[in-house]
């Protein structure tokens, strides 16, 4: 008796197996590859892959791998090993842009290795990425790696033009304020302000889809019809609202996950600033210096520092709008001594003049 019961047992579980084993590979790649676009976190891809040693053999597919999204790319910098440095060569391998742009930034500020990480975010840029477009267009303005003679003005307003008419709001915000300054281009204020107000109204218009969809998911779970606009009424009395040319209260912009990983990993860490050197003082970049007063500052306060104009103008309206004061004051609490005049000199100039 206890013979045939584990014969039955058995037969149960081959049975099971074999329903999935009779499944194709070509299936089974599929779903796995549309997991790896669509993953909100890494965990719920790589989760897959240690189930069994057939969906490992097919996670790791060039098809799969080729299409993995931002998302399923986003290690933390504290979970930083050889074998996640591994698993985004072979999605490069694989032909995935998302991988080269990630760990080309990695590796040029964290790793510093300068020449890998931008020739990885050249590979991105050559196939249209936006955000390795605009990634390297602030390395050009700044010089970034090099130094302040390697600024190269005229290709990085080219390549902001190519990241802003491929829809990336950063690289269009950048593009508005060298137009309106005349920085590296010929100096046009209209047509400045025109791209400014037209980042703004983007970044505007991709806030209030995010919210609508949200409030859909909420509104299909309670069975309601009603959208709340609350969050988006005009801002009055205190706070700093992010589109204050519209007068609205919407969250910051999500970040890319790559400046999320910059960000953690100096914080953290893992990877040491020389000294003098800092990080970009608007909090979703995470960018930091290669050399000392890489960064412009602030004009009037002079205690932040930002990687483009861009971050200054974000960071201004999010949360330094309220906290600057004028150099006088502050060089009346720092005083006299020591960082009493950091630098200004050499990176003051039209280029620093704080967002208003």
């Amino acid at each position: 008796m206890l013979q045939r019961k584990r014969q039955r047992t058995s037969r149960k579980t081959t049975e099971k197996s074999d329903f999935f084993d009779g499944l194709p590979d070509d299936l089974v790649v599929s779903i796995l590859r549309k997991l790896s676009s669509s993953a909100s976190y890494p965990s719920d891809f790589i989760n897959i892959l240690l189930t069994c040693k057939r969906l490992n053999r097919l996670g790791l597919h060039r098809f799969v791998l080729s299409k993995a999204g931002s998302k399923s790319l986003a290690v933390k910098a504290t979970n930083w090993s050889d074998s996640a440095h591994r698993f985004l060569k072979n999605c490069i391998n694989a032909g995935n842009i998302e991988a080269c742009y990630t760990l080309g930034m990695i590796r040029f500020y964290c790793l510093k290795d300068r020449g890998s990480g931008a020739s990885l975010m050249a590979k991105a840029a050559n196939k249209s990425h936006a955000p390795a477009l605009y990634s390297l267009a602030v390395i050009q303005f700044n010089g970034s790696g090099g130094s302040k003679t390697d600024k190269d003005l005229r290709a990085g307003v080219a390549l902001c033009a190519q990241a802003a008419i491929l829809g990336h709001v950063d690289a269009l915000r950048e593009l508005g304020h060298c137009l309106q300054d005349g920085y590296g281009v010929r100096q046009n204020i209209n047509q400045g302000r025109r791209l400014l107000i037209q980042a703004n109204a983007r970044e505007l218009a991709s806030s209030l889809n995010s919210f609508v969809k949200r409030q859909s998911q909420q509104q299909n779970h309670h069975n309601q019809r009603r959208v709340n606009y609350q969050h988006y009424t005009y801002a009055t009395g205190s706070g700093c609202p992010l589109l204050s040319d519209f007068g609205c209260n919407v969250p910051a912009p999500e970040g890319h996950p790559v400046n999320v990983f910059l960000k953690e990993w100096f914080e953290s860490g893992m990877g040491e600033l020389s000294q003098g050197l800092r990080l970009c003082s608007h909090n979703g970049c995470g960018r930091p210096e290669t050399r000392a007063h890489e960064f412009r500052r602030c004009s009037v306060c002079g205690t932040v520092n930002y990687c483009s104009r861009g971050c200054q103008a974000l960071d201004w309206k999010l949360r330094h709008k309220v906290e600057c004061k004028p150099m006088e004051r502050w060089l009346e609490e720092v005083g006299d001594g020591e960082g009493g005049d950091v630098g200004m000199e050499e990176v003051g100039g039209a280029e620093d003049l704080a967002i208003e």
